[in-house]
């Protein structure tokens, strides 16, 4: 048995997802001709009170044509240090929009209103033109951490006096939001334009869908064709996301519940140091100074669990859906009986 927690990303479809793959009706996308496609943008859209949906392959590309859209080259884009859109998109903002990135140093990949404005550039010609702020809910690299919304209500205050476009990569933002018990609406109301990935938490094999107004998504199709990102009878991975939307979201709390419980077993192993807060599906701890990470988790993979280290002791566990009641009981037999 193999209990991959390396990220949310690796599961597969379930047999209910296949079948609505294989029964999809499809058509060519770049022609706006394929009607499953169109289906899940209007549904997200919907979903979330917003005027217009795009489907993307990637969350990457999604947020990557959301900077560009609300950016020229040479402006600035604002962001946590920890952000995806910073660390790990390739360095895209820079190559593909041309930005810079004011980095804040927040909290778990989180930040307040007040950082916001302390980063906003004076409108002086020896400065870039600050445009942008990026938030991500939840955030990767802070665990699964969950956004205030009432923070976020101000910032989206501090965005509109000061002119800046408010993005949010909510690649995992169904987590929050069953983990906090709100509405996707809430979010619609707050952000000019929002990525949802299909591929993490609802366990989709690819896509992702950028949410804005109709001029947003009107701009954000041509970006898209220029990344190369048009797509043809891609309805039978639509399909999957409709699937998912209706079929996966209420099931995140289990996710969320089995991320508890382990990390209730690492805090009370000997052989752990700290254990970041978990809010969602995702657990980030550290081992004693005494063990090498990389030798944890090579321990780990002999006995059949795949974890991921990210890098300075940091380590991480991803629940997902296809982490069985099965599997569960060998993981936690397997951590309380490990030794060093």
């Amino acid at each position: 048995m193999i209990i991959n927690l390396l990220s949310d990303t690796v599961t597969k479809p379930t047999k209910g997802m296949l079948e609505a793959m294989f029964n999809a009706q499809v058509g060519d996308d770049v022609f706006n001709a394929d009607p499953t496609v169109n289906e899940l943008q209007e549904k997200l859209a919907v979903l979330f009170g917003k005027e217009a949906a795009l489907f993307f392959p990637s969350g990457t590309m999604a947020n990557q044509v959301a900077i560009k859209l609300h950016t020229q080259p040479g402006d600035q884009m604002i962001c946590d240090k920890w952000a995806h859109v910073y660390n790990f998109e390739g360095g895209g903002a820079a190559v593909n929009s041309g930005v810079t990135s004011a980095l804040i140093d927040g909290d778990r990949g989180m930040f307040t209103a007040e950082q916001v404005q302390q980063m906003i550039n004076p409108d002086d010609i020896h400065y870039a033109t600050s445009r942008l702020v990026c938030v991500e809910n939840t955030t990767n690299k802070g665990g699964g951490a969950c956004w205030d919304l009432n923070e976020l209500k101000k910032i989206m205050q501090v965005c509109i006096e000061n002119k800046l476009a408010f993005h949010l990569d909510g690649a995992r933002l169904f987590n929050a939001l069953v983990a906090k018990n709100e509405q996707p609406k809430q979010y619609g109301e707050l952000f000019d334009t929002i990525s949802i990935c299909l591929s993490k938490g609802l366990g989709c094999p690819i896509g992702s869908v950028l949410l804005g107004s109709k001029e947003h998504i009107k701009k954000a199709l041509r970006i898209r064709k220029l990344f190369g990102g048009g797509m043809r009878q891609v309805g039978y991975m639509a399909a999957a996301g409709i699937y998912a939307l209706d079929n996966h979201v209420e099931r995140l709390e289990t996710d969320h519940e089995n991320a508890t419980k382990i990390a209730a077993i690492l805090k009370a192993s000997l052989y752990i140091k700290k254990v970041e807060p978990v809010e969602t599906n995702i657990v980030i701890f550290y081992t004693n100074d005494t063990i090498n990470d990389v030798d944890f988790v090579n321990k780990l993979k002999t006995k059949g669990v795949l974890i991921t280290s990210m890098g300075q002791g940091k380590l991480r566990m991803v629940f997902h859906l296809d982490i069985t009641s099965q599997m569960m009981d060998v993981l936690e037999d397997i951590l309380i009986d490990l030794t060093f």
